[in-house]
């Protein structure tokens, strides 16, 4: 068994994962962080990240802040409670300082602009998916351009790299459900979510409302499952419906950067969606892309996640590679990050794929991975 197997394991198309893993060894990716925000997230107990609704509000901004600053500043937006546990981005930022990663942060749709440097996208954020009118059709059609245009220019500061796209937006696994089940995926029972237990009838109770007052799907077909009108549903008009806004920034940045650069989709169930997103846009509207520069990189709790099927997911999904750190926080000293193993919060910021630049650039291994959390932890907690 090779160091590779032992701390990233490939899914789903191996032969293609193994190849981008390879491509990729020694190389040192640029970082994005798209933030987005869906008042799908202020729905009581439809997500662990912030533990109450209003609390809810400030995760993408506190996220992003830490990811910037570490925890060497007075925090305007100290990290939320949550349920249990400590927030992903501690995992991501002790990658990103350690490894000393170029850090792009955009804004895709805040209720609030973020309290660090950032790119402002132009958008807004996005109405609760059950109104069937999430976003303007112009402004996900604008982000769209954006991503495109910031894919490119990313690319560009890694010739020979790759380009992480990570996200922070809260509810973004019930709007994911949205966009693969109105793109003819059957996600139903298989998504995951920040609680230990994934509350699968609350999303799909929020999907179906959404989906059936959008007007794009007729209720009867919908409920039959009709793959073939689904399928050839605008994919700008589906995100307009019961999508986010991050969702199609990161499409478009994925479409530009793969024609000259790697990508890893930092996620599980949110970046399988991107990553249907990024297939229909690129059809529907004949852009260039190159699929095999593509994967989707997450944590082993996610991809291992009991109570959904991430791997079903990513096979129903297509040609794209699903890999996973195989990060373990069962020997930490901290509770905050033994919960892990429970199952509480999972993923998010990109956290996985931080893990897995690590070891492909430094080829850290669990212990020095789980050290540098650690000590991160440890300052914050001072």
């Amino acid at each position: 068994m090779t160091d590779d197997q032992e701390f990233i394991k490939i899914y789903t198309q191996i032969a293609q994962g193994k190849q981008w893993l390879e491509q990729y060894r020694g190389k040192l990716p640029v970082f994005a962080c798209i933030l987005g925000f869906t008042e799908t997230g202020l729905i009581p107990g439809i997500s662990a990240a912030g533990s109450t609704p209003d609390a809810r509000r400030y995760t993408a901004i506190a996220d992003a802040e830490f990811l910037f600053n570490g925890s060497q500043v007075k925090p305007q937006y100290p990290l939320p409670p949550l349920d249990a546990g400590a927030s992903p981005v501690l995992i991501s930022r002790a990658v990103v300082e350690a490894l000393d990663i170029p850090l792009y942060i955009f804004n895709a749709g805040l209720p609030q602009p973020p309290s660090v440097p950032n790119i402002d996208l132009g958008g807004i954020p996005a109405a609760c998916l059950t109104s069937g009118n999430a976003l303007p059709l112009e402004i996900v059609k604008h982000l769209l351009m954006q991503g495109l245009n910031w894919g490119e220019k990313l690319a560009a500061k890694t010739p020979d790299g790759y380009v992480i796209l990570g996200e922070c937006v809260v509810g973004g696994t019930t709007t994911a459900l949205s966009i693969l089940t109105g793109s003819a995926i059957a996600a139903v029972g298989k998504v995951n979510s920040s609680h230990p237990n994934c509350n699968h009838q609350q999303k799909w109770a929020l999907v179906q409302a959404g989906l059936q007052r959008s007007g794009l799907v007729n209720v009867d077909d919908f409920i039959k499952f009709e793959t073939n009108q689904l399928q050839s549903i605008d994919p700008l008009k589906l995100v307009a419906a019961v999508g986010d806004p991050m969702q199609v920034v990161v499409a478009g940045m994925a479409i530009a950067a793969s024609r000259t650069s790697g990508v890893l989709l930092a996620g599980g169930t949110q970046m399988l969606a991107v990553y249907v997103l990024i297939k229909k846009i690129a059809e529907c509207y004949c852009l260039e892309w190159q699929p095999e520069q593509i994967v989707v990189g997450t944590t082993r709790w996610v991809a291992e996640d009991p109570t959904g099927d991430t791997v079903g997911l990513a096979s129903a999904v297509g040609e794209v590679p699903l890999i996973a750190t195989q990060l373990s926080f069962a020997a930490s000293r901290y509770h905050q990050l033994r919960v892990y193993e429970q199952g509480y919060v999972k993923e998010g910021v990109g956290a996985g794929a931080g893990a897995i630049a690590a070891h492909l650039y430094r080829n850290w291994n669990q212990t020095q991975l789980l050290q540098a959390i650690e000590s991160l932890l440890e300052s914050l907690n001072h």
